[in-house]
């Protein structure tokens, strides 16, 4: 098997030891994750062969396409929540016509990327998962490489692709119909007018949000292909083993976006 069993403790007899083995175990964990899909990062310019492209463009269509039912309705209210809690403060001091700034600039820095890499850790994290997972307990990937066949190249590089491409687009989706949301909240409920809510949009958010937000969705997609496919490729025990890979795909992604993203927050804005 190209990944590693976790180091095994012969014998753990104090607390000291279990933490000490614990923390290795741990270290050795992460180390192969990102081994993994560093690899599957350096395999990318092989995407364009005839066997592996189509492969490629299903990730593409099954990240994206399929994912923007569900963005498309929690973007608009998420928008739409933010403009009317926000507007209702702002209506206190007179200034409601700035709550095209305020949906603006949050959704650039923080709120497109992030609920748009929670959605897609939930749906397309948990899909990579699952389907892996059933490939490993199955012996499938086990007959990959009897065949010669590297399962990086033609099972988690695509989906890397398929995350890595589509996360930022799919921000900016998010980012336009959450302005949108809130455009709809500032004319029909705090009486903005159009024209005011999109001249302070253009005044307020700055290239560097949307670039900010944009680098923290890529970065999001490499995490989330990273977390799903390691856990799908080490799950053992059965259908048991692939809904425990499924449930820590998912948390775990959550919460290492989380984390991340205030790092990068920090780097860029502290």
């Amino acid at each position: 098997m190209f990944i590693r069993e976790p180091y095994e403790c012969p014998e753990c007899s104090n607390l000291f030891a279990k933490w000490g083995h614990n923390g290795l175990a741990f270290c050795q964990l992460i180390g192969q994750a990102v081994i993994l899909n560093t690899r599957a990062f350096l395999l990318i310019p092989v995407m364009f062969k005839k066997r592996i492209f189509p492969e490629v463009a299903y990730q593409l269509f099954f990240t994206g396409i399929r994912s923007l039912p569900v963005i498309s309705v929690v973007a608009l209210f998420i928008g739409m929540i933010f403009a009317i809690q926000t507007g209702l403060e702002l209506q206190r001091f007179g200034q409601e016509v700035q709550v095209g700034g305020a949906v603006a600039v949050v959704m650039f820095r923080e709120m497109g990327p992030f609920m748009t890499g929670l959605i897609i850790a939930a749906s397309v994290g948990a899909s990579i998962g699952a389907q892996l997972g059933t490939m490993t307990v199955s012996e499938e990937i086990s007959a990959l490489e009897i065949m010669s066949i590297d399962p990086i190249r033609f099972l988690v590089m695509p989906r890397l692709v398929g995350l890595m491409v589509m996360m930022p687009l799919l921000t900016l989706y998010t980012d336009i119909l959450a302005i949108a949301g809130g455009a709809i909240i500032g004319v029909t409920q705090l009486g903005v007018e159009l024209q005011a809510y999109i001249d302070n949009v253009v005044l307020y958010a700055e290239n560097k949000d949307l670039y900010t937000g944009l680098f923290k969705a890529v970065v999001f997609g490499f995490i989330i292909n990273m977390v799903a496919c390691h856990q799908g490729l080490t799950t053992t025990g059965g259908a048991v083993g692939v809904g425990k890979a499924t449930r820590s795909t998912v948390v775990i992604s959550f919460l290492v976006i989380l984390v991340t993203g205030f790092i990068l927050t920090k780097i860029f804005y502290g």
